[in-house]
């Protein structure tokens, strides 16, 4: 066995449409911590691993960027090296801890060498990026301050010196300005609480008997989320957010320390449901345990004062470095953004001949359909498709996008379906089967899962759909409630409530007992709630009498059904079209879909949301618009694509239910493109500073698009110039042997 375990992760097989299931990528945290907490439970079943204190901190890598003396003397960096002395080594341990962070970004058919040489490379391009990061922000605050060097030099330790480095220093977003040494005790205290809070609530749920559940069912956008930069303040501007391990007392020096409750300030909103200092100290003592295990604490250390831990200390200051990349960035950008804001006689020139520019692009790579039907994946809000193919006049019909909400059989009633049977015998007896489906809200696992994002929304003020009824459960509290800290939940009305009754069983756990509803039971709760987001009568959904067929005869198209030999006849699949609608969004142009206070996008996040609630093919889930629907053959089963083609044909807000061998599909048209095809967004757009700078317009979403994708560009190319220059053999010295044995794994 080797002296590290890498657990496989098999790659699932090709599913169909209503297997697709996504994937969360992983928050990461800080380094070593999450490492601290995870190996040695990840390496516990290596029966022959042997790691001790020597080992794990092994130097596999040093860098040093003043060894690029010709470089470092052309930056005007050369008087303010002795700042990164004593930031050159990168140990076993942060590899280790960069291979758990990693987590499903590792693909599965890498080469454990493959893996820990690209995470080597990694770490030592951000140590380069590091310390050129903070020689560049001494060199700038030197220029604006001739005794800055010295005051920095002059502080005791590297902590102080990077707060100094760091004083009066902000990250801006909006009106929200965010200080950056707070920023970084903040990401610091919230990732250990977050540790703690993991290790406490498997402690509660062993006490208190609680049911425990892996289930997961995918969330929206934001769920959960922070707005970047968020800080939670006091009324002076100090950081209201503090440790909790349920400790406190005096340090060597007769300073006092609390981590408990009184303290925590506003955690007290994030802690885990019936803590006590008890158990919060049980679970501090198993983090304790961990740093113990992997010789983080330090002979002669107090544990109980978790900030006074050299470890701790050390995962701060990452932190501090973290935000002295972050600010270097920011100003770079700043330089840069100068370019995107040019205005010449009125117009924004840049924008005008960047728009040009990529149209010609797209003319010339989306002209050809098969092309486009790659390129329509990309569309967002945040990333455009500037033209689009003609298919007027083909046998082509028309590009789009549409959602798939889909209720399934039951697995009894699946036991009489069979996907190789095309016969008109077999649609006509697989049409009594449709007819016996109950949809249910699927969203369990959002109450008894991995994790419990649902509350009861009785007593809040807001309305919201079904509280009439009784139905009182809904999810993602901090988004609903919490707008100054939680990110806007992507694409998601978030008021339509759990569709059954709900009880809290003694064990925490949930008893939910969902509503049953048939196919028309759902049409009319969908047009309800529909209606409910867009506040109006907005909705009308009709039964197809195509759809009611009275013998297996009528499935076949009117100009082959009397065809004598029964594989000369064709099905007319307009047959499975059980209804038909319209969503009135007014303005169908692709822009109108990312206005956020816009009709098109209220019906947008009132129709996904019941996806989230009712669908089984949650691969739609993790499609920003939909499915993309080719105006020619498509992928799809049959049913679905004729459905899916005739509803983009009719227009975004368009609303087709089919039956077929997955139960019944419900599509929404989110969006579609002309079939005359050419510019989509208008042949003569105009680039005035009114145009640019009015919210709604394509212009300002272009504009904002050009500038986060520009930045973002600018950032990456620049990390790429700084590695090149400072990094390579002159700056980075390896010490292979100290890792090999990952390489072999």
């Amino acid at each position: 066995m080797n002296e590290y375990c890498i657990i496989a992760r098999g790659a699932p097989s090709r599913p169909r449409l209503s297997e697709i299931n996504s994937m969360k990528s992983k928050v990461l945290v800080c380094g070593a911590l999450v490492a601290a907490l995870t190996m040695s439970v990840a390496f516990s079943g290596c029966g022959n691993a042997t790691r001790n204190e020597e080992d794990m901190n092994q130097v596999i890598a040093t860098v040093d960027i003043s060894k690029k003396t010709e470089m470092v003397e052309d930056a005007g960096l050369t008087p303010y090296v002795s700042a990164i002395s004593s930031q050159k080594d990168i140990i076993k341990r942060d590899l280790i801890a960069a291979y758990y962070n990693s987590g499903s970004s590792i693909s599965d058919s890498s080469s454990a060498a493959s893996v820990f040489n690209s995470l080597v490379d990694a770490l030592t391009g951000t140590a380069v990026i590091s310390q050129y990061a903070t020689l560049e922000l001494i060199r700038q605050k030197t220029a604006e301050n001739s005794s800055f060097f010295a005051e920095y030099m002059a502080k005791p330790t590297e902590i102080e010196r990077y707060e100094y480095l760091l004083s009066g220093e902000t990250a801006e977003h909006e009106e929200r300005v965010s200080d950056r040494v707070l920023l970084a005790r903040y990401a610091l205290y919230s990732s250990i609480n977050s540790a703690l809070d993991s290790l406490e609530q498997a402690i509660i749920d062993e006490e208190e008997g609680n049911s425990t559940s892996t289930e997961t069912r995918t969330t929206p956008g934001g769920a959960g989320e922070e707005v970047e930069d968020y800080l939670p303040l006091n009324d002076d501007g100090t950081l209201n957010y503090g440790l909790y391990t349920g400790y406190e007392g005096t340090d060597a020096e007769g300073n006092a320390y609390h981590y408990t409750w009184d303290y925590v300030g506003a955690y007290q909103d994030d802690a885990v449901e019936g803590t006590t200092k008890q158990t919060r100290r049980k679970a501090y003592a198993q983090f304790v345990a961990n740093l113990r295990d992997n010789f983080l604490i330090l002979e002669g250390e107090n544990a109980a004062d978790i900030m006074g831990l050299s470890y701790i200390q050390d995962e701060y200051l990452s932190q501090l470095q973290q935000q002295v990349i972050n600010e270097y960035n920011e100003r770079y950008a700043a330089e840069q953004e100068a370019l995107v804001e040019s205005v010449v006689d009125g117009e924004y020139t840049f924008l005008k001949a960047q728009y040009a520019a990529q149209f010609e692009d797209d003319k010339a790579s989306n002209d050809d359909p098969t092309a486009f039907e790659s390129t329509m994946s990309s569309l967002s809000d945040s990333s455009f498709i500037l033209y689009v193919p003609a298919t007027e006049g083909t046998e082509g019909g028309t590009f789009g996008y549409v959602y798939n909400i889909l209720l399934p059989f039951s697995a009894e009633q699946n036991l009489y379906i069979d996907n190789t049977d095309t016969s008109a015998e077999y649609y006509f007896s697989r049409k009594d089967i449709l007819a016996g489906i109950q949809a249910t809200d699927q969203r369990s696992a959002w109450f008894n899962g991995a994790t419990d994002y649902s509350f009861d929304a009785r007593g809040w003020t807001e309305g919201y759909f079904g509280k009439s009824e009784g139905r009182n459960y809904l999810f993602f509290e901090d988004n609903l409630k919490n707008s100054t800290r939680y990110a806007e939940l992507d694409k998601y009305a978030g008021l339509y409530s759990y569709n059954g009754t709900v009880a809290k069983n003694a064990d925490k756990s949930y008893a939910l007992s969902p509503v049953k509803m048939d196919v028309d039971g759902f049409l009319a709760e969908m047009e309800e709630y529909v209606e409910y987001i867009m506040g109006g009568d907005t909705v009308t959904i009709a039964h197809n009498d195509a759809y009611d067929v009275t013998s297996p005869e009528q499935y076949y198209t009117a100009e082959t059904a009397d065809e004598p030999d029964e594989a000369d006849r064709k099905i007319d699949y307009s047959r499975f079209v059980y209804a038909t609608g319209k969503v009135e969004i007014g303005d169908t142009s692709l822009s109108s879909l990312f206005i956020r206070d816009g009709a098109a996008y209220k019906a947008l996040t009132a129709v996904n949301e019941l996806q989230y609630a009712y669908t089984t093919d949650t691969g739609v889930l993790s499609n920003y618009i939909g499915y993309s629907v080719s105006a020619y053959e498509t992928d799809y089963v049959p049913e679905f694509e004729y459905a899916a083609q005739a509803a983009v044909d009719e227009g975004a807000g368009t609303i087709y239910v089919c039956g077929a061998d997955y139960g019944w599909h419900v599509i929404y048209v989110t969006a579609t493109f002309s079939r005359e095809g050419g510019a989509v967004y208008g042949d003569d757009i105009s680039w005035t500073v009114e145009d640019v700078t009015t919210e709604g317009t394509f212009q300002n979403m272009y504009y904002t698009w050009m500038k986060d994708s520009i930045l973002t560009n600018v950032d990456t190319n620049n990390r790429l110039v700084i590695n090149q220059n400072f990094g390579g053999e002159t700056s980075i010295e390896l010490f292979e042997d100290a890792y090999s044995d990952l390489l072999g794994l």
